[in-house]
């Protein structure tokens, strides 16, 4: 098995070997999904490399002001014209967070797989994945040290982007000392780390506190105190105008409540469909719990789509989260 600095030269080599690429991140992007794509995009563009980016569902809206990010081509407006023989996949755990995506790979299209999830599978001909980065951003901030090319606010913007998305604001476990001392040298780019916390992790729309309000209205505890869960349905969304964006952090608010080992949010796609995402104050392994249902994350953050009713999924869940526990 080679090393990750064998994988960061082999990731070098295959960018420079080929041209016309196409980067995708995950269905729903967050943060680093995003500033991935985004730094992936600054990267070939410094190399000039001819590059698509496209992802399944719009980026937050707060992350507009991201270098090119409406160059970010959204399947549910618009599609490529073409399928591509050269894919870049960045921030995705396993091969189907690509969802639809995958329509404008060529058959035999060559995938390098960018990603620090524990639970990424290796599906591409070359992989470069870290699971001890707190950030896919992190992996790309080792990766664009490996060439000869001037930095500037904008790749350090969206570096720090996925830092500090993924690490809770620099309060969650994967906040390690190599974080940090790239968030330092970020910072002397002239990144406004105040501004960026202020508008990713503060700022909230009236649609997201409306949804908060619905789903606090939902919240249930274990008798034991330890499991904690609260659900959202597409009723709820339409009637709070909310999007997907704004479910952001929703997750955090059982997981947050005294006692409680593992936090659950379950949003209702449709009569038969769940996205479950769970969070563990450390005891329960969620990464391997959502594997359970075909899905997959870190250790404390995780989720999945599991084909079912909403009580269904809520009874399922629940009994193997107590499995775990």
């Amino acid at each position: 098995m080679q090393s990750y600095e064998q994988s960061l030269q082999q990731t070098r080599e295959f960018l420079l070997e080929h041209d016309d690429y196409l980067v995708v991140s995950h269905v729903q992007p967050d943060g680093d999904a995003v500033s991935s794509t985004l730094a992936v995009g600054w990267l070939l563009s410094c190399l000039g490399k001819k590059y698509t980016m496209l992802n399944e569902g719009p980026i937050p809206k707060r992350m507009e002001y991201l270098w090119h990010s409406d160059e970010i081509i959204n399947m549910a407006s618009s599609e490529p014209p073409r399928q591509y023989s050269n894919v870049i996949c960045v921030d995705c755990a396993d091969f189907q967070r690509v969802g639809l995506t995958h329509r404008y790979f060529a058959k035999d299209a060559l995938i390098l797989n960018i990603d620090h999830h524990p639970t990424n599978n290796g599906y591409g001909l070359v992989n470069l994945i870290k699971p001890d980065a707190a950030a896919t951003a992190e992996i790309l901030f080792d990766l664009l040290k490996t060439f000869d090319i001037e930095w500037d606010i904008d790749i350090a913007t969206a570096l720090y982007t996925g830092l500090l998305t993924d690490t809770g604001g620099f309060r969650y476990t994967n906040t390690s000392p190599k974080v940090m001392a790239a968030v330092s040298e970020l910072l002397s780019y002239g990144v406004n780390g105040p501004e960026l916390a202020e508008t990713l992790l503060e700022e909230m729309t009236l649609p997201q506190i409306k949804i908060l309000n619905k789903a606090l209205n939902t919240l249930q505890l274990s008798p034991e105190g330890d499991i904690a869960w609260l659900y959202v349905t597409p009723e709820d969304m339409i009637e709070c105008a909310a999007a997907n964006e704004d479910l952001e952090g929703l997750v955090n608010y059982p997981r947050n409540i005294r006692g409680v080992e593992v936090g659950i949010l379950f949003k209702v796609i449709h009569e038969h469909a769940v996205k479950v995402s769970l969070r563990s104050a450390g005891k329960v392994d969620v990464a391997d719990l959502a594997q359970t249902f075909g899905g997959g994350g870190h250790t404390r953050a995780a989720g999945a789509r599991i084909e079912a009713t909403l009580e269904t999924a809520i009874s399922q869940v629940l009994e193997e989260v107590r499995r775990h526990l």
